[in-house]
């Protein structure tokens, strides 16, 4: 008999949606572990909780992760040139381990490194997390010796991060823990975990988001900061929230992130800027500087029409593109039937970011996966986006061996890359466009459809709006009806019922 304490936590836990219910994807999977969870099932009774499984999947699909980069970690990272790339397992940690100097104990930012790059061109967070994974690397052996133990550190110390934006993106949406294993089992996250830093960034996004869900606007902005003090894709966030703050008159909530993102990235960056400002400079120089490169729409264009495209006009072009997205993006908040969810307007920026920046390297996807878990939780679509990454991913190493091979010519050729980056930016947009329509159409969007408003949204959740434009004022609350419970927006006592498509 349960006592008096597990009765009263159960009153205001929220019933869990169950992803088996609602997806027909996820409960043709289930079966490969006996079938969908049934609704007397004593859920959350034992240490197997939805978090705890998710995070489970996401250490064991990262190690897998490891594993097929074991051909390289024996040998192709230092022997053959193409070997690397024909076994799909290239890292960028253990070649940046010698041509960084930390091998030679130069210290990032403050000595200039020997060669073309003079500085460490990684903002000041990720230089922190090298340096840590370089004091924790011996320093004996053969620098073989070293750059395997250097990789192996980094895989260690980002296997904590992928762990953590497993657990932050299943609590987020407090409903739907099991929307975790789409992050958990992407194939594209295991693939690509360990090619470069970006889950140090992605990690801290991922617990920013969590804390902005519980109404923890100071917390959601210093780790933003702190995200944006490791890559510097993360603060794009804050344009969404400027949108959803606006049409729901949120200001105070958003002048205090905005105040916490800058004062932590400044706490960061301020020391480095001051005593080494050519060494902190390198990022923002070199990523203007830098020419078209690897998966970007603008390598496409210039293989296709056989043109050369300048840094300069590729910097131009992307910024033309991005105000255009900017503008897109309001015009969508501001007149929605709804106020999109947060997570939505999150995951299309940072996928514009992506699809007109100059480069697009396969670790890129990671900035996207626990976004695309929280802004579409439907199976089949992840599922297919995934496919496109993937086929990227395999598409870049096989050019990539192609071109480093000689006479040989072993991999694939430029009209079959062109094609992977054309899977990869269709993939992309594909998932984009189904996001659009679930905001257009609220009533597609599995999250409202469950009975939710915006579980991601802390403060904008179930909040009335106050400026609005078009058809979203007429009337002001639910200008799109679907079938199933409806949440009144700023009615905290609206209760989520639990509908099946």
């Amino acid at each position: 008999m349960p006592s008096a304490e597990t009765t009263r936590a159960s009153v205001h836990e929220p019933e869990l949606v169950r992803p088996t219910k609602e997806d027909e994807v996820a409960a043709s999977g289930s079966e490969l572990i006996g079938g969908p969870i049934g609704r007397r099932a004593l859920l959350g009774t034992s240490w197997w909780t939805p978090v705890r499984v998710v995070a489970l999947v996401a250490i064991g699909m990262f190690a897998l992760g490891m594993v097929q980069k074991l051909p390289c970690y024996d040998g192709a990272w230092f022997f053959g040139a193409s070997s690397q790339y024909t076994h799909a397992c290239y890292s960028d940690i253990p070649h940046l381990y010698q041509g960084r100097g930390f091998a030679d104990g130069l210290v990032p930012y403050f000595d200039k490194i020997p060669g073309d790059m003079d500085y460490l061109e990684y903002p000041v967070l990720t230089g922190v997390f090298m340096e840590v994974a370089a004091w924790l690397t011996p320093g004996s052996g053969s620098i073989q010796d070293q750059e395997q133990i250097y990789w192996m550190v980094n895989a260690g110390m980002l296997m904590v991060c992928a762990a953590v934006i497993a657990v932050c993106t299943a609590r987020t949406h407090r409903r739907r823990p099991w929307d975790g294993l789409l992050v958990a089992l992407a194939p594209a996250f295991a693939l690509t975990a360990t090619i470069n830093w970006d889950l140090l960034a992605v990690a801290l996004l991922a617990a920013a988001m969590l804390m902005w869900s519980r109404g923890r606007a100071l917390a959601f902005g210093v780790l933003i900061g702190l995200a944006t003090a490791a890559k510097f894709y993360p603060f794009l966030v804050i344009g969404p929230l400027f949108l959803l703050c606006w049409r729901a008159g949120k200001w105070r909530e958003f002048g205090t992130a905005l105040l916490g993102a800058v004062g932590a990235w400044l706490v960061v960056n301020l020391p480095v800027m001051y005593l080494a400002p050519e060494g902190w400079a390198k990022f923002y120089s070199f990523s203007h500087d830098r020419g078209v490169d690897f998966g970007s729409v603008f390598l496409f264009i210039s293989q296709w029409l056989k043109i050369t495209i300048t840094a300069d006009s590729a910097n131009t072009w992307a910024l033309i593109m991005m105000l255009l997205v900017c503008a897109g993006l309001t015009a969508i908040t501001l007149t929605a039937p709804r106020r999109p969810r947060f997570a939505q307007l999150a995951f299309l920026i940072v996928a514009a970011f992506i699809l007109t920046n100059k480069v697009y390297s396969p670790q890129y996807v990671l900035w996207l996966v626990p976004l695309a878990a929280l802004a579409r939780p439907r199976w089949r679509d992840f599922l297919i986006w995934q496919a496109c990454e993937v086929a990227y991913f395999l598409g870049i190493w096989l050019y990539l061996a192609y071109t480093t091979s000689g006479d040989a010519h072993k991999g694939l050729p430029t009209d079959g890359y062109q094609m992977a980056i054309a899977v990869h930016l269709v993939g992309t947009l594909y998932l984009c466009a189904v996001v659009v329509r679930d905001i257009f159409m609220p009533e597609r969007d599995m999250v409202r459809r469950a009975g939710d408003d915006d579980p991601s949204g802390g403060v904008l959740d179930d909040a009335e709006d106050i400026f609005v434009l078009g058809a979203a004022a007429h009337p002001p609350r639910h200008a799109a009806h679907f079938d199933g419970p409806q949440v009144e927006w700023g009615s905290r006592s609206a209760t989520a019922g639990d509908s099946s498509p």
